[in-house]
């Protein structure tokens, strides 16, 4: 490897861990550096021996294992090495996978359980898939903690703790994902606290509390929000009288900005990053309204949006055009941005979208409406194309031109074909390890999650990891 004797300044740098020195690889894997991670950027690694020399390189001159831990370098998790998932709805924000060669055809009985771990704690928290680890979060005692497993075992490297517990009705503990960025996991509990952690170790950088520290007030199911980063930035939505959106700095979790001109309360759904017109911009779903927000915290539009009871849903974005739904009669919206502008394209409740999640692929949309089933929508319309019962009301993720449809009362699992054409099955099979600790009010609510070949599936406190690339 070249090394770099000058010491850089990045003013700008994304990610930076505490004096955590590691073994680090390059991609031919015949170099080893012991090295501490100072932080990425633009697609470059800065590290720092226990000397005090500072090494900058491509993160392509790593290992592919390094890379991965890395997630990219990239903000909002979009360089993720391929196949892995850093972040709630995956790279992208929007639960489709990128991978290819997946079955696309199950045998009877489903395919191969490769692992079920016992030990996620109890808790709703979906999963982060990097650098063959799984990062996700649970209720142990009274405390709500991150949890690292080794994805090709199932066995947990470490566990670090975000805060007490959350009691609900409807079931204790965490409900977020985790948050995995540079080195980094970023995870919220269902209190409010949102903690940054290293992610070989476990060992906390820092902490900040959504309702002591910014405002926020806690909602009647808990804070939901898996925290996306971009850059620099970590986005959060504790909600409240402070402002409803903040940016904190993804180093050090001082507030760099916090939306005071919006002040709804929290809701449940997940802020996503759009760029549009030329602007990057963050776009959120509240109670009363659909938010555009810029990288400098400026409210850029705002549209009415009458939720009731809660409102879940992560926005979708393609093409200028905005898209929400939500649960309890409302509906969906869409909304065209023209500068500083959000205009109503449609309003209806063809998809009514309760907290399973709403896909978009090749101009239609996939999800379960609590009105008519299982449904496919034109994106640009919002006209129904299709809809079916299928395995009932639950949560879907894709990949490889498949829907991965999850029931949430039985855990059955159906593998669909993306098609406007009509449900089209291709194979089904029931979660096995399924938790007597849960709620009498609880489903089976955690996303799956498909990640290098492998489908994850969560009840409480079983891990269950399926092979679904045969």
């Amino acid at each position: 490897m070249k090394h770099t004797a000058a010491i850089l300044s990045f003013l700008g740098l994304a990610l930076v861990c505490h004096a955590e020195i590691r073994t680090w690889t390059d991609a031919s894997g015949q170099h080893k550096i012991e090295a501490e991670l100072v932080g990425v950027q633009a697609g470059k690694v800065t590290l720092k021996r226990a000397d005090g020399t500072v090494i900058t390189l491509t993160v392509n001159q790593l290992s592919a294992a390094d890379q991965a831990l890395l997630g990219g370098g990239a903000s909002a998790g979009g360089g993720a090495a391929a196949g892995d998932w850093p972040q709630w709805r995956g790279p992208n924000r929007d639960d489709v996978s990128r991978e290819t060669g997946l079955l696309k055809k199950w045998p009877a009985g489903g395919p191969k359980r490769t692992w079920v771990s016992e030990e996620a704690g109890l808790g709703y928290s979906g999963f982060s898939v990097v650098g063959g680890k799984l990062y996700t979060m649970g209720l142990f005692d009274a405390e709500e903690k991150i949890i690292c497993l080794d994805t090709a075992t199932g066995k947990k490297a470490w566990e670090s703790t975000v805060g007490p517990i959350y009691k609900n009705g409807w079931g204790d503990g965490p409900r977020a994902t985790p948050t995995v960025v540079g080195g980094m996991v970023y995870a919220t509990g269902g209190n409010g606290d949102l903690v940054c952690v290293n992610a070989e170790s476990g060992k906390q950088v820092w902490s900040v509390s959504l309702t002591k520290d910014l405002g926020g007030k806690v909602q009647g199911w808990g804070y939901t929000e898996s925290p996306l980063v971009d850059g620099d930035l970590v986005i959060v939505t504790p909600g409240g009288g402070k402002g409803t959106l903040a940016a904190l700095n993804a180093k050090t979790g001082k507030l760099v900005w916090q939306t005071s001109d919006v002040s709804e309360n929290a809701q449940y759904s997940s802020v996503i990053p759009i760029d549009h017109g030329g602007q990057r911009q963050y776009v959120q779903l509240l109670m009363n309204s659909v938010v555009g927000v810029s990288k400098e915290g400026k409210v850029l539009w705002k549209s009415d949006f009458p939720g009731k009871t809660a409102v879940i849903p992560t926005p979708i974005y393609s093409d200028g055009q905005v898209y929400v739904a939500a649960g309890y009669g409302v509906g969906c919206k869409a909304l065209k941005l023209d500068g500083g502008t959000a205009t109503d394209l449609y309003s209806n409740t063809n998809m009514v979208n309760h907290h399973g999640g709403v896909i978009l692929i090749d101009g239609f949309l996939y999800g379960h409406s609590d009105k008519g089933g299982w449904t496919c929508q034109d994106f640009k319309t919002g006209e129904i194309v299709w809809q079916d019962k299928g395995v009932g009301k639950g949560a879907v993720t894709s990949a490889d031109g498949m829907l991965y449809c999850l029931s949430e009362n039985d855990g059955t699992v159906a593998l669909v074909e993306v098609s406007k054409a009509g449900w089209e099955e291709k194979g089904s099979f029931k979660l096995e390890a399924t938790s007597s600790q849960r709620n009498p009010k609880g489903k089976i609510w955690t996303h799956p999650v498909i990640s290098n070949g492998k489908l994850y599936l969560r009840d409480q406190e079983f891990i269950s990891c399926y092979d679904v690339k045969g």
